[in-house]
Protein backbone atom coordinates (compact mmCIF):
# COMPACT_ATOMS: atom_id res chain seq x y z
CA UNK A 1 0.00 0.00 0.00
CA UNK A 2 2.57 2.11 1.01
CA UNK A 3 5.02 1.21 -1.94
CA UNK A 4 1.84 2.03 -4.37
CA UNK A 5 1.52 5.68 -2.69
CA UNK A 6 5.28 6.39 -3.24
CA UNK A 7 5.19 5.26 -6.91
CA UNK A 8 2.08 7.89 -7.34
CA UNK A 9 3.86 10.78 -5.52
CA UNK A 10 7.07 9.76 -7.66
CA UNK A 11 4.77 9.72 -11.04
CA UNK A 12 3.64 13.06 -9.87
CA UNK A 13 6.68 14.62 -8.71
CA UNK A 14 8.23 13.47 -12.21
CA UNK A 15 5.22 15.12 -14.26
CA UNK A 16 5.87 18.95 -12.22
CA UNK A 17 9.28 18.85 -13.14
CA UNK A 18 8.72 17.42 -16.61
CA UNK A 19 6.26 20.55 -16.76
CA UNK A 20 8.65 23.02 -15.36
CA UNK A 21 11.29 21.82 -17.13
CA UNK A 22 9.25 22.07 -20.16
CA UNK A 23 7.96 25.76 -19.53
CA UNK A 24 11.91 27.07 -18.89
CA UNK A 25 12.88 25.47 -21.98
CA UNK A 26 9.97 27.39 -24.05
CA UNK A 27 11.06 30.51 -21.93
CA UNK A 28 14.42 30.08 -23.15
CA UNK A 29 13.89 29.39 -26.48
CA UNK A 30 11.18 32.54 -26.93
CA UNK A 31 14.22 34.65 -25.66
CA UNK A 32 17.07 33.69 -27.81
CA UNK A 33 14.60 34.12 -30.64
CA UNK A 34 13.36 37.48 -29.08
CA UNK A 35 17.21 38.31 -28.91
CA UNK A 36 18.02 37.40 -32.31
CA UNK A 37 14.87 38.87 -33.43
CA UNK A 38 16.10 42.28 -32.14
CA UNK A 39 19.26 41.88 -33.33
CA UNK A 40 18.55 41.34 -37.04
CA UNK A 41 16.28 44.44 -36.80
CA UNK A 42 18.72 46.47 -35.84
CA UNK A 43 21.03 44.89 -38.50
CA UNK A 44 18.55 45.76 -41.40
CA UNK A 45 18.00 49.17 -40.22
CA UNK A 46 21.62 49.81 -39.74
CA UNK A 47 22.43 48.20 -43.27
CA UNK A 48 20.06 51.18 -44.94
CA UNK A 49 22.11 53.43 -43.47
CA UNK A 50 25.86 52.53 -44.73
CA UNK A 51 27.77 52.11 -47.54
CA UNK A 52 31.23 50.94 -46.00
CA UNK A 53 33.13 48.23 -46.72
CA UNK A 54 34.34 46.40 -44.46
CA UNK A 55 38.19 45.06 -44.76
CA UNK A 56 39.63 41.77 -43.22
CA UNK A 57 42.58 42.19 -40.73
CA UNK A 58 44.55 39.37 -39.36
CA UNK A 59 44.67 39.90 -35.76
CA UNK A 60 47.00 37.69 -33.47
CA UNK A 61 45.78 38.67 -30.24
CA UNK A 62 46.24 37.23 -27.28
CA UNK A 63 44.30 37.46 -23.93
CA UNK A 64 45.69 39.52 -20.94
CA UNK A 65 48.25 37.59 -18.31
CA UNK A 66 45.37 38.41 -15.90
CA UNK A 67 42.32 36.80 -18.01
CA UNK A 68 41.03 39.79 -18.69
CA UNK A 69 39.96 40.86 -21.98
CA UNK A 70 42.08 44.33 -23.39
CA UNK A 71 40.14 45.49 -26.90
CA UNK A 72 42.60 47.89 -29.44
CA UNK A 73 39.87 50.13 -30.28
CA UNK A 74 40.83 52.34 -33.30
CA UNK A 75 38.82 55.14 -34.77
CA UNK A 76 39.75 55.75 -38.65
CA UNK A 77 40.17 59.14 -40.68
CA UNK A 78 40.34 57.96 -43.64
CA UNK A 79 40.05 61.24 -45.93
CA UNK A 80 40.53 59.28 -48.88
CA UNK A 81 43.89 57.99 -48.47
CA UNK A 82 44.53 54.28 -49.15
CA UNK A 83 46.13 53.68 -46.52
CA UNK A 84 44.96 55.95 -42.80
CA UNK A 85 46.22 56.68 -39.88
CA UNK A 86 44.66 55.70 -36.57
CA UNK A 87 43.08 58.99 -35.11
CA UNK A 88 42.17 57.43 -32.20
CA UNK A 89 43.59 54.82 -30.30
CA UNK A 90 42.11 52.82 -27.44
CA UNK A 91 42.33 49.81 -25.34
CA UNK A 92 39.07 48.71 -23.80
CA UNK A 93 39.55 46.33 -20.80
CA UNK A 94 36.19 44.33 -19.65
CA UNK A 95 36.81 42.30 -16.32
CA UNK A 96 35.08 39.18 -15.89
CA UNK A 97 35.15 38.46 -12.58
CA UNK A 98 33.90 42.21 -11.81
CA UNK A 99 32.41 43.51 -15.20
CA UNK A 100 34.22 46.59 -14.34
CA UNK A 101 35.03 48.46 -17.90
CA UNK A 102 38.34 50.42 -18.25
CA UNK A 103 39.64 52.19 -20.89
CA UNK A 104 43.10 53.93 -21.46
CA UNK A 105 43.68 56.69 -24.33
CA UNK A 106 47.19 56.23 -26.25
CA UNK A 107 47.97 60.47 -27.82
CA UNK A 108 48.04 59.55 -31.82
CA UNK A 109 51.39 61.49 -31.44
CA UNK A 110 53.25 59.58 -28.73
CA UNK A 111 56.63 59.06 -30.11
CA UNK A 112 57.65 55.13 -30.22
CA UNK A 113 59.47 51.84 -31.70
CA UNK A 114 57.09 50.54 -34.58
CA UNK A 115 58.46 46.91 -35.04
CA UNK A 116 60.61 46.64 -37.97
CA UNK A 117 59.60 50.42 -39.40
CA UNK A 118 61.87 52.23 -36.96
CA UNK A 119 60.89 55.16 -34.50
CA UNK A 120 57.59 57.35 -35.49
CA UNK A 121 53.80 58.43 -34.52
CA UNK A 122 52.32 55.46 -32.72
CA UNK A 123 49.24 56.08 -35.56
CA UNK A 124 52.14 55.44 -38.28
CA UNK A 125 51.69 51.72 -37.33
CA UNK A 126 48.24 51.23 -38.63
CA UNK A 127 48.65 52.98 -41.68
CA UNK A 128 52.09 50.95 -41.76
CA UNK A 129 50.32 47.36 -40.97
CA UNK A 130 46.94 47.49 -39.78
CA UNK A 131 46.05 47.10 -36.31
CA UNK A 132 47.87 43.90 -36.10
CA UNK A 133 50.77 45.91 -36.34
CA UNK A 134 49.41 48.27 -33.76
CA UNK A 135 49.21 45.57 -31.81
CA UNK A 136 52.85 44.57 -31.23
CA UNK A 137 53.92 47.83 -31.07
CA UNK A 138 51.59 48.31 -27.65
CA UNK A 139 53.11 45.57 -26.67
CA UNK A 140 56.64 46.42 -27.79
CA UNK A 141 56.70 49.63 -26.07
CA UNK A 142 54.13 49.21 -23.18
CA UNK A 143 53.79 45.55 -22.42
CA UNK A 144 50.28 45.17 -23.51
CA UNK A 145 48.64 42.06 -24.63
CA UNK A 146 45.37 42.86 -27.00
CA UNK A 147 42.98 39.94 -27.68
CA UNK A 148 40.66 41.71 -30.00
CA UNK A 149 40.55 44.63 -31.97
CA UNK A 150 37.26 46.78 -33.45
CA UNK A 151 37.55 49.96 -35.84
CA UNK A 152 35.21 52.45 -36.76
CA UNK A 153 35.93 55.16 -39.09
CA UNK A 154 34.63 58.86 -38.79
CA UNK A 155 31.24 58.34 -41.24
CA UNK A 156 30.68 55.54 -39.59
CA UNK A 157 30.96 56.32 -36.02
CA UNK A 158 28.20 59.35 -37.17
CA UNK A 159 25.87 57.01 -38.84
CA UNK A 160 26.27 54.69 -35.94
CA UNK A 161 25.21 56.84 -33.67
CA UNK A 162 22.26 58.15 -35.35
CA UNK A 163 20.58 54.76 -36.00
CA UNK A 164 21.27 53.91 -32.21
CA UNK A 165 20.44 56.82 -30.33
CA UNK A 166 17.91 58.64 -32.73
CA UNK A 167 17.39 61.24 -29.77
CA UNK A 168 21.21 61.75 -29.43
CA UNK A 169 23.60 61.39 -26.89
CA UNK A 170 23.54 63.72 -23.83
CA UNK A 171 26.44 65.94 -23.21
CA UNK A 172 27.65 69.01 -20.63
CA UNK A 173 29.47 70.76 -23.37
CA UNK A 174 32.29 72.44 -22.05
CA UNK A 175 32.83 75.25 -24.42
CA UNK A 176 31.34 76.79 -27.90
CA UNK A 177 33.18 74.57 -30.31
CA UNK A 178 33.37 75.01 -34.32
CA UNK A 179 36.48 75.68 -35.66
CA UNK A 180 37.44 72.80 -38.28
CA UNK A 181 35.11 70.14 -37.20
CA UNK A 182 31.75 71.59 -40.01
CA UNK A 183 29.92 72.08 -37.05
CA UNK A 184 28.82 74.65 -33.92
CA UNK A 185 28.60 73.12 -31.23
CA UNK A 186 27.24 75.79 -28.23
CA UNK A 187 27.91 75.13 -24.16
CA UNK A 188 26.10 73.58 -21.89
CA UNK A 189 23.95 70.20 -21.52
CA UNK A 190 23.25 69.24 -24.97
CA UNK A 191 21.60 66.36 -27.27
CA UNK A 192 24.14 65.43 -29.92
CA UNK A 193 23.55 63.67 -32.84
CA UNK A 194 26.04 61.98 -35.14
CA UNK A 195 27.36 64.74 -36.80
CA UNK A 196 28.07 67.33 -33.61
CA UNK A 197 28.60 64.07 -31.31
CA UNK A 198 31.52 63.26 -34.01
CA UNK A 199 32.72 66.82 -34.07
CA UNK A 200 33.08 67.31 -30.04
CA UNK A 201 35.37 64.15 -30.18
CA UNK A 202 37.45 65.60 -32.90
CA UNK A 203 37.40 69.37 -31.48
CA UNK A 204 41.19 70.13 -30.59
CA UNK A 205 41.36 74.12 -31.49
CA UNK A 206 41.85 75.40 -28.05
CA UNK A 207 45.12 75.82 -26.00
CA UNK A 208 45.03 72.17 -24.66
CA UNK A 209 44.88 70.82 -28.19
CA UNK A 210 45.16 66.80 -28.63
CA UNK A 211 45.10 66.42 -24.40
CA UNK A 212 41.22 67.97 -24.60
CA UNK A 213 40.09 66.23 -27.36
CA UNK A 214 41.59 62.93 -25.92
CA UNK A 215 39.21 63.66 -22.47
CA UNK A 216 36.20 64.51 -24.71
CA UNK A 217 36.28 61.23 -26.39
CA UNK A 218 36.54 59.29 -22.55
CA UNK A 219 33.90 61.79 -22.18
CA UNK A 220 31.27 60.91 -24.80
CA UNK A 221 32.05 56.97 -23.76
CA UNK A 222 31.05 56.87 -20.61
CA UNK A 223 28.01 59.20 -21.64
CA UNK A 224 27.15 56.20 -23.92
CA UNK A 225 27.14 53.93 -21.39
CA UNK A 226 24.97 55.98 -19.39
CA UNK A 227 22.09 56.11 -21.69
CA UNK A 228 22.33 52.99 -22.57
CA UNK A 229 21.39 52.26 -18.90
CA UNK A 230 18.87 54.94 -19.08
CA UNK A 231 17.32 53.24 -22.05
CA UNK A 232 17.07 49.71 -19.91
CA UNK A 233 19.90 49.02 -22.28
CA UNK A 234 20.07 45.27 -21.60
CA UNK A 235 16.74 44.40 -23.27
CA UNK A 236 18.02 46.93 -25.73
CA UNK A 237 21.04 45.25 -25.74
CA UNK A 238 20.68 42.80 -28.88
CA UNK A 239 19.01 45.48 -31.32
CA UNK A 240 22.03 48.47 -30.60
CA UNK A 241 24.42 45.83 -31.09
CA UNK A 242 22.86 44.59 -34.39
CA UNK A 243 22.65 48.21 -35.42
CA UNK A 244 26.23 48.87 -34.65
CA UNK A 245 27.71 46.14 -36.29
CA UNK A 246 27.76 47.37 -40.29
CA UNK A 247 29.85 50.61 -38.98
CA UNK A 248 32.40 48.42 -36.97
CA UNK A 249 35.34 46.26 -38.18
CA UNK A 250 35.74 43.78 -35.37
CA UNK A 251 37.17 40.20 -34.75
CA UNK A 252 34.79 39.84 -31.50
CA UNK A 253 31.90 37.85 -32.17
CA UNK A 254 28.19 38.48 -31.51
CA UNK A 255 27.55 36.53 -28.89
CA UNK A 256 30.77 37.61 -26.80
CA UNK A 257 30.01 41.27 -27.81
CA UNK A 258 26.34 40.52 -26.23
CA UNK A 259 28.03 38.70 -23.30
CA UNK A 260 30.47 41.63 -22.30
CA UNK A 261 27.72 44.33 -23.16
CA UNK A 262 25.17 43.08 -20.62
CA UNK A 263 28.17 42.78 -17.43
CA UNK A 264 29.50 46.32 -17.98
CA UNK A 265 26.02 47.54 -18.52
CA UNK A 266 24.51 45.23 -15.19
CA UNK A 267 27.74 45.90 -13.56
CA UNK A 268 28.29 47.37 -10.46
CA UNK A 269 30.50 49.93 -11.59
CA UNK A 270 28.72 53.34 -12.86
CA UNK A 271 31.98 54.83 -14.50
CA UNK A 272 34.54 53.77 -16.40
CA UNK A 273 37.91 54.64 -15.35
CA UNK A 274 40.39 56.09 -17.76
CA UNK A 275 44.01 57.28 -17.77
CA UNK A 276 45.44 58.90 -20.72
CA UNK A 277 48.93 57.90 -22.32
CA UNK A 278 51.20 59.56 -22.19
CA UNK A 279 50.72 60.68 -18.36
CA UNK A 280 51.53 64.03 -16.23
CA UNK A 281 55.04 64.50 -16.37
CA UNK A 282 55.78 61.80 -18.31
CA UNK A 283 56.68 62.91 -21.43
CA UNK A 284 58.19 66.13 -23.63
CA UNK A 285 57.42 67.89 -26.61
CA UNK A 286 60.08 67.38 -28.94
CA UNK A 287 60.46 67.68 -33.47
CA UNK A 288 62.18 64.98 -34.82
CA UNK A 289 63.15 64.39 -38.65
CA UNK A 290 59.82 62.49 -40.20
CA UNK A 291 58.16 62.56 -37.19
CA UNK A 292 57.47 66.42 -36.98
CA UNK A 293 56.32 67.28 -33.88
CA UNK A 294 55.98 64.64 -31.05
CA UNK A 295 55.47 63.13 -27.45
CA UNK A 296 58.99 61.88 -26.10
CA UNK A 297 57.75 59.33 -23.64
CA UNK A 298 59.46 58.03 -20.51
CA UNK A 299 58.68 54.91 -21.37
CA UNK A 300 59.59 53.42 -17.65
CA UNK A 301 57.07 56.06 -16.10
CA UNK A 302 54.26 55.76 -18.63
CA UNK A 303 54.42 51.17 -18.72
CA UNK A 304 54.31 51.38 -15.13
CA UNK A 305 51.38 53.67 -15.28
CA UNK A 306 48.92 51.50 -17.65
CA UNK A 307 50.28 48.44 -16.38
CA UNK A 308 49.30 49.10 -12.65
CA UNK A 309 45.93 50.24 -14.07
CA UNK A 310 44.61 47.44 -16.03
CA UNK A 311 46.04 45.10 -13.35
CA UNK A 312 43.81 46.64 -10.82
Amino acid sequence: MRTEKQKKRKKKFARKLGLTFVTLLTIFVGLVGYMYWQYRDGVEQAKSETSIQQEEYVFDGNEDINGNTNVLLLGSDTRGEKQARSDTIMIAQYNPNTGKPKLVSIMRDSYVDIPGHGKNKINTAFSLGGPDLLRKTIKENFGIELQYYAIIDFQGFEKMIDVAFPDGVEIEVEKQMSEKIGVTINPGLQRLDGEHLLGYVRFRQDKIGDFGRVERQQQAIQAIKDQLISLDGVTKLPKLVGAVTPFVNTDIGTTDTLFIGKDVLTGGASTIETLRIPVDNGYTNERYSGAGAVLDLDFEKNSTAIQEFLSK
